[in-house]
């Protein structure tokens, strides 16, 4: 039987691909970089940058390009068998790929031309990718002595298996819980699209009544619209409280992490994990990074304190909360009602003009306008799911730049949030344009009977961020496949994708796909003007959980000690009250389902705060579009040169700067805000 993953074209197959090819097709893959990583080693030849830099940066893409339909796969489309298969291959392919910056032939010899005067001469992309390289083995442990490269390859063994095990236990317990309700009386205040999803939901089930689950669209609706204060509580509780018990309790593996963590930025000579993540990235250092997010904690606090009181206030005076404070399960749903009093509007009123398909086809629009690509659908790649669609993105000259596909609605069998990935790194080639090949997922309001997705506004804000990154990716002109699109510092990352969540915001981008799907009629301009008015409604709030998390990743890194009998839900709960206008509860555990910083061996670790930086950044830059118009080809194409097309050829701070002309201003964000002290 022939091996689809052995034979891998554009068109991945996964139409074909079965848990049995899994294992064997990486154990020869893995075979076949190994030779070619020895060969590579010994060969007798003098050193250019063809030979050496080039071949390097692509010998292992066969495993690379295996092993990330495998893992997409295993977050979108998993099974118990699949899961097997899975498992039996991520700590020997993560031990493939750490073992590579540890092997002496090959740093000698990418060493050795680094001190050439050819290497001496490159510039630009090239002489970039050197640097990079040297500086990524150092930090990986290229000068380590053999016993020290010995326990790092360990470390980083262990790492692998247990993050998997921690991102399954928060899929696995996620699954576990569902709540039936059997009273229709219980969901008052709940929109008809909400309560249609949960009947649907179980009879889905061979259920009787209303099944609601902890996933975003079954649960969000509840905790903005449900006037049953128990029911808000309940699936609250049950959401904070995801894998924390048995079989699925993810404390213990996240001891354990982030006491591999420091023990590897020891033996790579770093104090903490934290400067060892954040060496390379744009803040240069964690104590840069932290003392952002404390200046802008303090910036802020004013107005999070403020906010507050609004809203307390508001509940007990206007909408009949009795209580003397406000509990965590009641801040959506009161603040939606502060919302709807002060601008009346809501999610629910703008969701029949957000019909997800129409979404899909302004945003393909607002693309091709300004960046000047042609997106259409792509019938011929294999799909995972008949959910999902394949789309083809062509530049003017008709040049096929990248195919992504698109996987909207929640299932069981995929992880929860919103993402975007690449499957196929490509570029231009002496032959052409090699096109990437990359995704966009999340877990939107699928449809219900006879209703289309119908999204809220967040959703499609959502969707505009994931396609972001898309096109970070899909329009990088990088030669260097390690250098292209979105394989840039993790604090730069979000800036295109924050960036083109503005869009969803203004007349003129709206006007594109914001239409009512059974009418046609366009979104009401008063209906907007009050979308406009609220844009910025409880924004120091926003900020406030964002800080928040970013602290308890700061200090469960840096502060607590994983060895220590110490709780480190406990901790994390403590360092989150400290950001809280509102009670913590004692069962509050978000920490053990906070994928961001714990389903990776490093992911968002020690980095949880690049939103926030990257929020700077974009706001600053679409001041520019303000200025010149939102839809201004000039403006786009301005973007995709020195921005979208540069991936990490050249230093993050240099492009924000070729694209503003000046640094950012760090003020920017809260200044849009209206957040700026007086």
């Amino acid at each position: 039987m022939s091996n689809p993953l052995l034979s891998l074209s554009f068109a991945l197959p996964f139409d074909t691909l079965q848990p049995e090819h899994v294992e064997p097709a990486i154990k020869e893959l893995i075979e076949t970089c190994e030779q070619r990583l020895l060969e590579f080693e010994n060969v007798d030849e003098e050193l250019t940058y063809d030979n050496t830099m080039k071949v390097f940066d692509t010998i292992t893409r066969p495993l690379d390009i295996a092993f990330e339909m495998i893992n997409h796969l295993e977050g979108v489309a998993t099974t118990p068998e699949f899961r097997d298969a899975y498992n039996a291959i991520v700590v020997p392919v993560s031990s493939f790929y750490a073992s590579i910056p540890l092997r002496k032939g090959l740093w000698n010899r990418l060493h050795a031309y680094s001190e050439t005067d050819e290497a001496k001469s490159l510039t630009g992309e090239s002489a970039r990718f050197v640097h990079k390289v040297l500086e990524d083995f150092k930090r990986a442990g290229a000068e380590l002595d053999d016993d020290k490269k010995k326990r790092l390859l360990e470390v980083n063994q262990e790492l692998s298996s247990i993050t998997t095990t921690y991102k399954q236990n928060v899929l696995d317990s996620t699954n576990a819980y569902e709540l039936l309700v059997t009273d229709a009386s219980t969901l008052s205040g709940l929109p008809e699209s909400a309560i249609s999803a949960a009947a649907a939901s179980a009879k889905a089930k061979g259920k009787e009544g209303y099944r609601f689950t902890l996933q975003a669209p079954s649960i969000l609706p509840v905790f903005t619209y449900a006037d049953n204060r128990d029911l808000r509580k309940t699936l609250y509780t049950e959401l904070v409280k995801i894998a924390t018990s048995d079989p699925y309790d993810n404390e213990p593996l996240m001891k354990k992490i982030l006491s591999l963590r420091a023990e590897k930025a020891r033996l790579l000579g770093y104090d903490n994990f934290g400067d060892l993540v954040t060496e390379d990235r744009m803040a240069g250092s964690v104590a840069v990074a932290r003392s952002f997010i404390e200046t802008l904690h303090s910036d802020v606090a004013p107005f999070i304190e403020q906010e507050h009181a609004e809203l307390t206030t508001f509940a007990q005076e206007k909408a009949g909360f009795e209580d003397e404070a406000l509990e965590p399960w009641d801040l959506t749903y009161y603040a939606e009602k502060l919302k709807q009093d002060s601008y009346a509007i809501d999610q629910e009123m703008l969701r029949p003009y957000f019909e997800s398909a129409a979404v899909l086809e302004g945003m393909f629009t607002i693309a091709s306008t300004l960046f000047d690509v042609q997106i259409e659908q792509d019938i011929s790649m294999p799909v995972w799911h008949d959910d999902v669609t394949a789309y083809r993105l062509s530049d003017a000259d008709g040049v096929h730049r990248c195919t992504f596909y698109v996987d909207l609605y929640p299932r069981e069998s995929k992880r929860a949030g919103a993402w975007m990935n690449r499957l196929i790194v490509g570029g231009p080639t002496e032959e052409g344009f090699e096109p990437h090949l990359g995704l966009m997922c999340c877990n939107f309001t699928p449809p219900v009977g006879d209703t289309p997705s119908l999204l809220t506004h967040t959703e499609v804000t959502t969707l505009f961020h994931e396609f972001g990154h898309l096109l970070h990716q899909a329009l990088s002109t990088v030669e260097t496949r390690s250098l292209s699109g979105v394989d840039v510092a993790w604090d730069f990352v979000e800036l295109p994708s924050q960036l083109l969540e503005n869009w969803c915001w203004h007349e003129e981008s709206l006007s594109l796909f914001a239409k009512h799907y059974e009418t046609g009629e366009p979104l009401p301009a008063a209906y907007l003007d009050r979308m406009q008015k609220a844009r910025f409604f409880r924004t120091a709030s926003f900020f406030s959980r964002q800080i928040g998390f970013a602290m308890m990743d700061f200090t469960s890194h840096m502060d607590f000690d994983p060895e220590s009998d110490e709780s480190l839900v406990a901790f994390a709960r403590s360092i989150l009250q400290k950001y809280s206008v509102v009670r913590v509860p004692e069962y509050y555990a978000r920490i053990n389902s906070f994928t961001h910083i714990f389903a990776g061996p490093i992911g968002y670790a020690t980095g949880y705060y690049s939103y926030a930086w990257a929020e700077v950044l974009e706001a600053d830059a679409f001041a520019r579009f303000e200025e010149e118009g939102i839809l201004n080809p000039e403006t786009g194409k301005a973007l995709e040169k020195t921005i979208l097309s540069k991936g990490n050829s050249e230093d993050p701070k240099e492009l924000f700067r070729a694209f503003l002309k000046r640094d950012p201003d760090t003020k920017a964000v809260l200044r849009r805000a209206g957040l700026l002290q007086k």
